[in-house]
């Protein structure tokens, strides 16, 4: 296999808690974590010269070494010492910075189209192991769907899929460090920690409204009162007929979730009226199948 086309789909977090913090710096976590339907669109193609070349219909990402696809890329040509090449052409959709695992779908994707040009042999298991040298994210990117993530999020148990329900995502026009949200968590007392357990019960009775009412993120703490954008959006989302209405991730991007399609209709046309955010969506939730079809990962 020469070349490969492949989908690097977003994720939301539909709970988040943050359980300690290790001595190394890393934070130990418990995740319900949720793939979506939007996506970032990667081109990879074998060249017989050795290298990475990395463009991007987003310029200021084209060549950039720190990229994580380019170091995914990286990665494994360094382990395996591999004498050919990649061309990896990136359309950048996912917003950037913004809590929904843009860089590391990107990164996953990456791994498996170069386990699959290249016949490396690696497993899904040793794919994630990789992909967690790469961030945290990463691993889950790799598995997708419906997943509760524990350890510093490379414990990944696959969950039951969360029922169907229409998802409006929106992120306002600020960027967040997920470093220094993490940072400044650890000055602070979370004041209450989300249901996980009850969660993950809701979600095996298909139970959309209690999963949205179980819907929780310790970071909204520190996030929120450094951008009140987020609870006006989330304000905005609830009064437009959301099921619940949280952010993702350490931020800014809150989405909402929405059992009548209708209604998510009107909510997207709302809050694209109301200019508290500069980038809004609506969407699905993905699931993951049993087995990848025609190199779609």
């Amino acid at each position: 296999m020469d070349y490969i086309r492949l989908k690097a789909r977003a994720k939301i977090n539909l709970a988040l808690d943050v359980l300690g913090t290790r001595p190394n710096g890393y934070h130990d976590v418990r995740m319900i974590m949720q793939s979506i339907g939007i996506y970032d669109s990667l081109d990879m193609k074998k060249t017989e010269k050795p290298g990475i070349w990395l463009d991007s219909n987003r310029r200021f990402l084209a060549s950039a070494e720190n990229n994580l696809a380019y170091r995914a890329a990286k990665l494994l040509m360094d382990e395996f010492q591999l004498d050919e090449g990649v061309k990896i052409f990136l359309y950048k959709y996912i917003p950037i910075s913004a809590g929904l695992a843009g860089g590391s779908t990107d990164a996953a994707a990456v791994l498996y189209g170069m386990n699959r040009m290249f016949r490396l042999g690696l497993t899904d298991l040793e794919l994630r192991e990789r992909g967690a040298k790469l961030g945290a994210d990463v691993p889950f990117c790799l598995m997708r769907g419906t997943v509760l993530a524990e350890g510093v999020g490379e414990i990944l148990t696959p969950l039951t899929p969360c029922p169907d329900c229409k998802v409006i995502i929106a992120k306002p026009a600020v960027s967040v460090s997920t470093r220094t949200v993490y940072e400044a968590l650890d000055e602070i007392q979370i004041s209450a920690h989300p249901d996980i357990d009850g969660m993950i019960r809701a979600i095996e009775a298909g139970d959309l409204k209690s999963v949205a009412s179980l819907m929780g993120n310790v970071l909204e703490e520190v996030t929120i009162p450094r951008h009140p954008v987020i609870k006006d959006i989330k304000q905005k989302l609830v009064e437009n007929g959301a099921m619940g209405a949280m952010m993702s991730g350490s931020g800014p991007t809150v989405f909402g979730l929405f059992s009548d399609e209708e209604k998510a209709g009107l909510a997207y046309r709302a809050l694209r009226e109301s200019h508290l955010a500069a980038q809004v969506y609506l969407t699905d939730l993905y699931q993951e199948r049993k087995r990848r079809i025609s190199g779609v990962l």
